[in-house]
């Protein structure tokens, strides 16, 4: 399997940056998949199943966390990398404790960002 065939998924309230987001990985080659709410991604489990998700911590209604639960609860393989615009010490500890690849501070920097991707992906692409 190639990383062109990496399937990420990226949810964010925030459209501008869910643009950016899917923007950046499909310059790099990645298929990329955006969601708006927690609700809205955890439904789309139903039928695909991503490589990656890239998730914000802070959306109304169901929370980044919230989500990353359900994700350990259901798809355990499942890499998250968490992108949040409040890089608080209790918020990362508990990101990583839940199991997340990577906890990124918004604004992100491309890179860093495709580095996370790849380092968390890299079982899926041997």
């Amino acid at each position: 399997m190639t990383k062109a065939r990496l399937l990420i998924a990226v949810v964010d309230d925030d459209e501008p940056v869910r643009t950016a987001l899917m923007r950046l990985m499909r310059s790099a080659g990645l298929t990329v998949e955006t969601f708006g709410s927690g609700a809205e991604f955890l439904k789309s489990l139903e039928t695909r199943l991503p490589d990656c998700v890239v998730l914000d911590l802070h959306m109304p209604h169901m929370d980044g966390f919230n989500v990353q639960t359900h994700l350990v609860q259901k798809c355990a393989a499942l890499p998250v990398i968490i992108v949040s615009g409040h890089d608080f010490p209790k918020a990362r500890e508990r990101a990583m404790a839940g199991g997340a690849s990577a906890f990124l501070r918004k604004p992100v920097h491309d890179r860093t960002l495709l580095d996370a991707i790849s380092a968390a992906t890299e079982c899926a692409t041997i």
